[in-house]
């Protein structure tokens, strides 16, 4: 089996809400704090063998520009002969990171990688471009938090530069998603979110991070900050950030949020060698692009390809970790995939609509999610996917072993 890739560990900070309390943070320290928890929970190990460390990122203009997966592993005082690439695929960085590690263990290239992501959307920062002629008085500023900068006029002209809120809309628009049943599933993100931090489920995944105070200990965060107590009535109440009578709502959409995540893979042999437990297989990952104004619909092209790569149904996935960019979104993309809007597979410790959307964080936090619940409820395959700003899809099975 030494060319199949195992998830053996993984650990994640809690999301933050934008400018919560992990704004205090820079990304590089952020992305470093899981992986030094995983080295503490993993002291036998000799880091000096791991073959490369790849975090995923989608904004990489501020404090992370410089290669931040890199700048973590260091940070984390993991040896410095350990290499670190990023990867950006907008929302799908942090699932392309864990699925290109996997790659390369099954090719034979490697045999034991770090993978995961960070995003701090609350530390991004304002850009400006250079004068565009000697003794210019113009100058354009751009938010990079989320969303278009620099556009390109000539791909504003053939694909349009819809804001995600727009793309969000534009779905509901196509796919006849009412605004009712966008806010029923963004109160059952949060309800189950609920619950699952009630339970104590999510306990396991988070490494706590201490916040300096500027009198007194240090601030433990120790839990997901973007979780809110709603209703349907208050729901319904929100207006639509797109248009007046727009259907896409604060309430029915992921949050902008701070986070990162780290998992360790490995073949079964390398596994052995540092004492690691096999805890699923990675078994496909595919992608898929669609029309960037309709990039919420990504996720099911995507999903029907690596199911046909893993030889797989939907009726035999166990768990489905979808991300919830906007319950638009994602109701349209149950619909094609042929779901009931309630399937109990489907993110049943709730989403990003309630836990955030840390972009290039969010993919790995689904992966290592799906293993957690497949050991919970001791079922065999589970479905990772996501969309992409710029319309693309990501998705990934995983079986548990």
């Amino acid at each position: 089996m030494s060319n199949q890739a195992f998830i053996c560990d993984a650990l994640r900070t809690p999301f933050g809400r934008y400018a919560g309390s992990l704004s205090s943070v820079r990304p590089d320290d952020l992305a470093a704090i899981p992986i030094r928890a995983l080295a503490e929970r993993n002291a036998s190990i000799d880091w000096a063998e791991l073959d490369d460390a790849l975090m995923g990122c989608a904004n990489q203009a501020g404090e992370d520009n410089r290669n931040v997966a890199h700048m973590a592993t260091l940070l984390a005082g993991l040896p410095v002969q350990v290499p670190g690439g990023t990867i950006n695929r907008l929302c799908g960085s942090g699932m392309d990171a864990v699925g290109t590690a996997a790659r390369a263990i099954r090719s034979g290239d490697a045999s034991f990688m770090l993978a995961g992501g960070v995003e701090s959307m609350s530390r991004a920062p304002f850009v400006m471009g250079k004068a565009d002629s000697a003794f210019s008085r113009s100058a354009s500023i751009y938010d990079t938090t989320i969303g278009w900068r620099f556009v390109n006029r000539l791909m504003k002209a053939k694909y349009g530069v819809d804001s995600m809120p727009e793309t969000a809309e534009n779905v509901a628009d196509q796919f006849k998603v009412s605004r009712e049943d966008q806010d029923l599933f963004a109160m059952a993100s949060q309800e189950k979110t609920a619950a699952a931090q009630a339970s104590g489920y999510f306990d396991s995944e988070i490494a706590a991070v201490a916040i300096a105070q500027k009198k007194g200990e240090p601030l433990l965060v120790t839990r997901d900050e973007h979780p809110r107590q709603t209703s349907l009535e208050a729901l319904a109440k929100l207006k639509g950030v797109v248009r007046e009578g727009g259907s896409v709502s604060a309430g029915n959409a992921s949050g902008v949020n701070d986070g990162a995540v780290a998992l360790l893979l490995a073949n079964d042999i390398a596994a052995k060698r540092h004492g690691l437990t096999l805890r699923a297989r990675v078994v496909a990952m595919a992608t898929a692009g669609v029309e960037p104004r309709m990039m919420g619909i990504g996720p099911a092209p995507a999903s029907q390809k690596v199911l046909a790569l893993a030889g797989l149904t939907l009726a035999q996935m166990d768990v489905i970790e979808l991300n919830e960019a906007f319950a638009a979104q994602g109701l349209a993309v149950t619909r094609l995939l042929g779901l009931a809007d309630n399937d109990p597979r489907v993110n049943p410790n709730g989403g990003a609509i309630a836990l955030g959307h840390p972009l290039g964080a969010s993919g790995a936090r689904l992966v290592m999610t799906a293993v957690h619940q497949l050991e919970v409820i001791k079922g065999r395959y589970a479905l990772c996917t996501m969309c992409i700003g710029v319309g693309q899809g990501i998705a990934m099975v995983i079986e548990r072993v």
